[in-house]
């Protein structure tokens, strides 16, 4: 494969276009700002416009099939003016304007996305669209406030001028601090289907990831690392260095690498030289007598509940893999006091700043690429082979591409973090919830947003114990609110049976204040035809109010004759805000939703020494392109401001399944991934 263009980018448009994605030649030095290519002209920190009418967006968010490079450069479109079909994106340079302010830091997770970074984006755009409109009017004699900015021609009355033939004059004027942005939607742009960038690439296979990373006098490297707190005892050197292709075998504390002709040659060395660490091993489970700490209280539970009994229930979730097809790799080159660093990122700063690190160089010193990420659950969150790739470049004074087998990218990953949920409510005598406590035992400190229900309780109070685990958990997609949502969700439904209430009715009851969730819920219902979720139907009901969005879910759902849960349509109804293009939401909605449906049935993983045991992924039951469920979106039209949507569907989906089980057969399942064959 040749070495990659690092200035190719990704256009939009017609046919022919978008081949190929890689890199801007980027800024050497820290906190640098966007550079201008031949014949292109730099508007702030977000884009330039080529005298070809070309326009460039820098877009600071990982691209993780989430459809981001296409949302973030569609805002800039449209506030500009642009003709879509020329149209580009780059990946940000390193600067700090680029960070998530919802994050702190260059992190692309939790939905945050467009609601990050529409305000920047926008304004980008906006000052951008004044001083074309103010060039124009310079060269025509006439008034700015009469021009208009439409398709990628600045227009007034018969003349009309591309933006390209203005660029240069426009960038020579200086930009005002009080452009204001347009209507929402007033360049023709945001809120239509456009078609993504990144789709024809992605289609036609020209889309690279970090494997397809090639560079001049480049060597392959597989390794195996030691388990967490393990070190590197023993192997046999000769063994490995006798196999086939292999060229060099290099060991560390924590690891054992082998360079080959090929990947698989290292492999094969690695595999001869029969590796051994040091490990524990230990159980896990989150700590059931863990202290918790009150993170909301409204009302007085005790009080409420006084000598009432209140109905109870404990849900389990057990740590989930990411399971991703892309397997860790990295890119290291190191050469004249500089280190370059291709990977796929989603938290770059921590990468840039572990590049550095095992490089003894300042910051300013290292350019990290950040390749798509192949893994939409959050894998890419993790920087764990890059120290090692730098190492290893550093040893053998050559680029080296280290990529982790299928099987140590599975022992490596850091899963989602289990839950314990314990829950108790008190029914009020107008069949509604008087008094409701929950205390939530889970890995780490991340603000869960679902946390509190948004139902109309007088008396909450919820608990919060961050318990230690014997291994490493990290991010993944639907964060730790996917956990909060099938225990909200489970233990409302359950409170609406005991009460012989239909679910729904008994959700739409408490749902007063919540006025955009009560919306969702009437409208999915009312779609899937809800018949009340009473003894034997198949149906079941969910929602939940997370990342600035709302959805409501109705599935239908049994048990087939293999003994399997068998899900046969899902209908989804989002209130995420303004939208700024509909395909996008639907796609992320209905993967997330697919995602979540595979985690809930997928078989929790053993571990071993603090790592999950790798499992051959065609064996886990894992959802194929067919047969799946019939899914259904239906967005609700909104003015509010955009929300996020890439782990809405985990909110409700195991909910739901578990909800119209319990209708169809009597059976609670309250511990996830579900097991049906379990006492």
């Amino acid at each position: 494969m040749k070495p990659i263009d690092r200035r190719t980018m990704l256009i939009g448009g017609g046919a022919g276009i978008g081949l190929v994605v890689a890199f801007s030649l980027w800024p050497r030095e820290l906190g640098s700002a966007l550079s201008a290519g031949k014949d292109e002209k730099v508007f702030g920190h977000y884009l330039k416009i080529a005298t070809d009418g070309q326009v460039t967006v820098a877009v600071p968010q990982a691209e993780t099939g989430q459809g981001i490079w296409t949302g973030l450069a569609q805002l800039v479109a449209d506030e500009l003016g642009a003709d879509w079909e020329n149209v580009a994106v780059v990946p940000a340079p390193d600067a700090p304007v680029y960070r998530n302010a919802m994050l702190d830091g260059r992190v692309t997770a939790g939905a945050t996305s467009i609601r990050a970074f529409e305000g920047p984006l926008r304004q980008a755009g906006a000052t951008a669209r004044d001083l074309l409109v103010r060039a124009a009017a310079k060269k025509w004699g006439v008034a700015a406030a009469e021009c208009t900015v439409r398709n990628g021609f600045v227009s007034h009355e018969d003349r009309r001028a591309a933006i390209g033939e203005l660029a240069a004059a426009a960038a020579g004027l200086s930009a005002r601090d009080d452009v204001e942005v347009r209507a929402w939607g007033a360049g023709g742009l945001v809120g239509q289907p456009l078609p993504r960038l990144d789709l024809p690439a992605k289609s036609d296979g020209s889309l690279r990831f970090a494997g397809d990373v090639r560079l001049p006098n480049m060597v392959l490297a597989a390794v195996r690392v030691a388990p967490p707190g393990g070190e590197l005892k023993a192997f046999s050197r000769s063994a490995a260095e006798r196999q086939p292709g292999a060229q060099q075998v290099i060991a560390a504390k924590g690891w054992l690498a082998a360079i080959g002709e090929t990947w698989w040659a290292a492999e094969k060395a690695l595999q001869a030289g029969q590796p051994h660490f040091s490990g524990h091993g230990r159980g896990a489970r989150p700590d059931e007598a863990a202290d918790f700490e009150t993170i909301f209280d409204q009302g007085d539970f005790d009080k409420a509940v006084g000598s009432a009994r209140a109905l109870g229930a404990a849900y389990r979730i057990a740590p989930s893999q990411h399971l991703g097809l892309e397997p860790m790799a990295a890119t290291a080159r190191l050469a004249n006091g500089r280190l370059e660093v291709w990977a796929p990122v989603q938290d770059y700063d921590a990468a840039h700043r572990a590049a550095a690190d095992a490089a003894g160089l300042k910051p300013s010193a290292v350019t990290l690429y950040p390749m798509p990420v192949g893994d939409g659950g959050g894998a890419a969150m993790q920087a764990d082979v890059i120290p090692i790739a730098v190492e290893l470049a550093k040893r053998t004074g050559k680029p080296v591409q280290l990529t982790l087998s299928a099987n140590g990218s599975q022992n490596h990953d850091r899963p989602r973090s289990p839950l314990l949920a314990r829950m108790a409510g008190l029914p009020s005598p107008n069949g509604a919830v008087q008094a409701w406590s929950a205390r939530l035992a889970v890995a780490g400190n991340a603000k869960i947003e679902n946390a509190v229900p948004s139902y109309a309780i007088p008396s909450i109070r919820v608990g919060r114990s961050n318990t230690e685990l014997p291994f490493e958990t990290a991010y993944m997609r639907g964060g730790l609110e996917a956990l909060a949502g099938f225990a909200t969700e489970s233990f409302v439904d359950e409170m609406a049976r005991a009460l012989n209430a239909d679910p729904f009715v008994f959700r739409m009851g408490m749902l007063g204040g919540s006025v955009r969730l009560a919306k969702c819920l009437t409208a999915v219902t009312a779609i899937g035809g809800w018949d009340g979720g009473g003894k034997g139907s198949t149906m079941g009901v969910a929602a939940s109010s997370a990342f600035g969005s709302h959805i409501a879910l109705l599935v239908q759902a049994g048990v087939g004759p293999d003994q399997k849960i068998q899900v046969e349509r899902m209908v989804a109804a989002v209130d995420c805000g303004r939208i700024v293009n509909p395909n996008l939401v639907r796609q992320q909605v209905e993967g997330s939703l697919l995602h979540a449906l595979d985690l809930a049935t997928t078989p929790a993983p053993e571990f071993i020494a603090g790592m999950p045991v790798a499992r051959p992924l065609g064996g886990l039951g894992l959802r194929r392109l067919s047969p799946v469920p019939k899914v259904e979106i239906e967005l609700i039209g909104s003015r509010e401001t955009a929300g996020g949507v890439s782990g809405l569907g985990h909110l409700v989906c195991a909910a739901a399944v578990a909800n119209a089980l319990a209708s169809g057969t009597g059976r609670r399942l309250r511990k996830l991934p579900f097991d049906l064959m379990a006492a």
